[in-house]
């Protein structure tokens, strides 16, 4: 707080993006990395109160911010290095983390091909909450 560094990031983002799509990617980068290094909780309240009104100003509807945010971190949690969800499924079948990856790898990509699906297509997200008058 008192580097600024979120009033930083938000001027940045505000200042150099100038499309809801652009704006969706960069936040998949950041949550990705984030995601890989830190716990998923922390990432929320750390990224939430920062994003979500930059997301708000861009015409980004909340829900699909929101399930953008949460498969972002779904990826991080099982991606190297830190991906605890690796060491939890490690520990449970007593077997070791890489073998552990090396089942979960083939995974991730169509992960990150719904994530792009979302991203480019927020209508699959905002679908059935539309319907319900969200």
């Amino acid at each position: 707080s008192r580097e600024q560094v979120p009033q930083n990031l938000a001027d940045f983002m505000t200042s150099n993006i100038s499309s809801p799509i652009l704006f969706l990617l960069a936040v998949n980068v950041l949550l990705i990395i984030l995601g890989a290094f830190i716990d998923a909780t922390a990432v929320i309240l750390i990224t939430v109160p920062v994003l979500l009104p930059i997301a708000v100003e861009f015409g980004v509807d909340p829900v699909h911010f929101g399930v953008i945010m949460i498969l972002n971190l779904m990826i991080g949690l099982l991606t190297p290095p830190v991906g605890s969800v690796l060491f939890v499924m490690s520990s449970v079948l007593r077997t070791p983390v890489e073998t552990v990856f090396k089942g979960v790898a083939p995974l991730l990509i169509p992960m990150f091909l719904v994530l792009l699906l979302l991203t480019f297509f927020p209508a699959i997200v905002t679908f059935v909450p539309n319907l319900l008058g969200f």
